[in-house]
């Protein structure tokens, strides 16, 4: 996607998000929609928590018995941080932190759920296909992901030197 940036650091720890009262409007439900379903086993799920050990069924059941609850926790808590502060227009670096896993994890759920794959960005998305405004909002989800890295990246480069 090409345009001006949605999401930069203004300063150490501080970052602005311009994204327009109709994006927001898209954002505003995807949070509560993720969060309604996090503890199913709807299929767009089935990446959020792959098995610890693929060839030991035993273990991975232990393994997901000792840590998926902590791990929803988790994604539930970034899911509940963008809800609250979709309207925002500045955040520190913790709520960003927080965005950037909940826009991870709406896009993660999107691409499962529309079984996307390298191949979509091949050829445009026809206006026909009739996931073609999910896949639109699975696009804009990774452009903001994008910016977010980058914008948190940018609070960890160090300082010039001085003189240098």
């Amino acid at each position: 996607m090409v345009g001006e940036p949605r999401i930069r650091r203004v300063g150490p720890g501080e970052f602005e998000v311009r994204i327009p009262k109709a994006h927001r409007e898209i954002l505003r439900g995807l949070p509560g929609q993720l969060r309604s379903i996090i503890h199913s086993d709807h299929p767009g799920l089935k990446r959020f928590f792959p098995p610890a050990y693929p060839d030991d069924p035993v273990r991975a059941a232990e393994y997901d018995a000792m840590v998926r609850e902590e791990l929803v926790a988790g994604r539930k808590k970034s899911l509940e941080i963008m809800e609250r502060t979709i309207d925002a227009d500045r955040l520190d670096a913790d709520l960003m932190a927080d965005w950037l896993s909940a826009l991870n994890d709406l896009r993660l759920f999107l691409g499962t759920s529309l079984d996307v794959t390298e191949e979509i960005y091949e050829e445009p998305i026809g206006e026909d296909d009739p996931n073609a405004q999910a896949l639109a909002v699975f696009s804009y989800l990774g452009w903001l992901e994008e910016q977010a890295i980058a914008a948190l990246a940018g609070d960890l480069e160090e300082p010039a030197e001085p003189g240098g």
